[in-house]
């Protein structure tokens, strides 16, 4: 007899929104109690922690897709299915995840009486998703924000204009209070320990006491890591609270970041991917992409650069900027940030990289971020100014809304 199958994040991911939806069970408390005791490693666990909570956020726009796209009404389907085109809709609306892989691994979960059904309807939501809810009534306002018509109508009564605002709000995840025990820590020790620990605590507003945090441990990503100096620096900070993931092309640079990781004693993912087709899946805090580029900045430490890099070449390598980032920007978790650099200064692999990107991606907003010349969304070094080499560094932050198709 074949092993019966260890559960995966997707499993485990199922098992939580079936008994919350149909057992009214507590998310809170059912979700740590299955990945405590699944087995998963921390890549899964966080990935299942996603699909489950992003599932049951979005529980209202996925069933309103589904039954766009489903011969019966939700309420006609069995349990079975209907939490399982709940999953696999969520990985196809809301995620990267190949729409193939969110499919048939959809699929693979449920029994064989259901698997055609639930494949044909996810395979129509793939291939032709219904248009985003548009105009400003409680249904379009419920549709594009997860939350209840009955209880938009009720925002619209107590706080006018700031309705959408209000109900999206509701559907972000919840920050992390943590409370100084003041006769023993005053609170702006405790926020610069948090700070030197790589955290960005923020003062509550309510309690002076209080310190706000994004909840649990950090994912971050480079796709374009090697020879790792800055994952590793991600990997210090993190420690064992979050998880790093480094990624690059080549197996050979790969390898750089694995011999450089064993010398420090930490421990990031390693991953060899083409970063204009990422191997990775969504759900990430934060999202570094230091882009290869022309390197003039650095013609400090290579001299050759003062002269070698040709100007008709700076079109090249701003294409293949954007290009990075835009896939990048696929594997940020609404909310979290994207970070583009380069070690250059030419305004074509600078500024209209990142023009271009604001123009094609909606979901991007720009992030003003300290930097040695204050507050700013984009920030320049300058060997002349501050002993560096001359570097780019720009910060977005990226909504909750998903383009349609």
């Amino acid at each position: 007899m074949n092993p019966r199958p260890g559960p995966t994040a997707r499993s485990v991911a199922l098992e939580a929104i079936r008994r919350v939806i149909e057992e009214r069970a507590y998310s809170n408390l059912l979700v740590p109690a299955l990945l405590g005791r699944s087995g998963l490693d921390g890549r899964d666990r966080a990935f299942a922690a996603e699909l489950s909570y992003g599932t049951l956020r979005r529980r209202i726009p996925l069933d309103h897709a589904i039954e766009a796209r489903s011969s019966r009404p939700i309420a006609r389907m069995t349990p079975g299915a209907r939490n399982a085109m709940r999953l696999g809709a969520y990985q196809i609306a809301y995620t990267s995840v190949p729409a193939h892989a969110a499919v048939g691994e959809t699929v693979g979960l449920v029994g064989p009486r259901e698997r055609g059904f639930v494949n044909a309807v996810l395979r129509r939501l793939a291939d032709d998703p219904p248009p985003a809810a548009e105009g400003g009534g409680e249904d379009a306002v419920s549709l594009r924000t997860g939350l209840a018509t009955w209880a938009v109508r009720e925002l619209r009564h107590l706080v006018g204009d700031e309705t959408e605002a209000a109900a999206a709000a509701f559907a972000e995840r919840g920050r992390l209070c943590i409370r100084a025990n003041s006769p023993r820590v005053e609170v702006g020790s405790l926020i610069q320990a948090l700070r030197d620990d790589g955290r960005e605590p923020r003062p509550s507003s309510l309690d002076p006491d209080c310190v706000l945090l994004d909840a649990g441990g950090e994912r971050i990503a480079d796709v374009c890591a090697a020879p790792g100096g800055k994952t590793l620096h991600a990997a210090g900070l993190v420690s064992v609270s979050g998880a790093v993931v480094a990624a690059d092309r080549s197996e050979r640079r790969v390898g750089l970041i694995r011999r450089e990781a064993r010398r420090l004693d930490l421990s990031p993912f390693l991953v060899v991917h083409d970063a204009t087709q990422p191997a990775l899946v969504d759900g990430f805090d934060r999202v570094l992409v230091d882009a290869p580029c022309s390197g003039i900045g650095s013609a400090r430490r290579r001299p050759e650069l003062l002269w070698r890099v040709e100007a008709e070449r700076l079109t090249t390598f701003a294409g293949r900027q954007l290009r990075l980032v835009e896939a990048a920007a696929d594997l940020v978790r609404p909310g979290g940030r994207l970070v583009y650099s380069v070690c250059t200064f030419p305004r074509a692999e600078t500024e209209a990289v990142c023009d271009a990107l604001l123009r094609l991606r909606g979901d991007l907003r720009p992030l003003a971020t300290a930097g040695p010349d204050g507050t700013s969304e984009r920030h320049r070094l300058w060997p002349h100014r501050h002993g560096s080499d001359g570097m780019f560094v720009a910060a977005f932050s990226r909504s909750g809304a998903i383009a349609a198709g």
